[in-house]
């Protein structure tokens, strides 16, 4: 403090990447063809949370794979929900299970499968496979 002045704490803006992903929300838009079996595969390659027992990062690819019923995922806000939990403290088990959960809260589909392949730490390699529905031939 030379000027004799204390330093003001500054407050620092998110950046709008960050504002976006806070104000997050699953969109859905109305399928086109409801009534038909049809399969939606979705692949997200790069889903960060972070470990609660260490505080280390976890990485993960998102394989989604769905028949819609009366909604689809739009994939910008998909995107963008995934993206809320970079900084979360969750299990592999529990991410995978609470991500299905909401995805399939928001657009109900006939059947849905959420698989998530976490990278190797420490000599262990761990998937999670979650499904909600009844699978129909395409």
């Amino acid at each position: 403090m030379a000027s004799g002045v204390a330093d003001q704490p500054q407050t620092v803006t998110p950046l709008y990447g960050e504002r976006a992903i806070a104000e997050a929300q699953l969109v859905c838009f109305a399928n086109p063809r409801e009534g038909r079996a049809y399969e939606v595969s979705i692949e997200l390659p790069e889903f960060t949370c972070t470990c609660p027992f260490s505080g280390y990062p976890d990485f993960a690819v998102l394989r989604l794979l769905y028949q819609p019923g009366p909604r689809v995922l739009e994939l910008k806000a998909l995107k963008l929900y995934v993206n809320s939990y970079r900084h979360r403290s969750i299990s592999h088990e529990e991410a995978a299970n609470r991500i299905l959960d909401d995805l399939v809260a928001a657009c109900d589909p006939l059947w849905m499968q959420l698989e998530a392949d976490f990278n190797p730490r420490g000599n262990v390699h761990t998937v999670v496979r979650v499904s909600h529905g009844e699978r129909r031939p395409c």
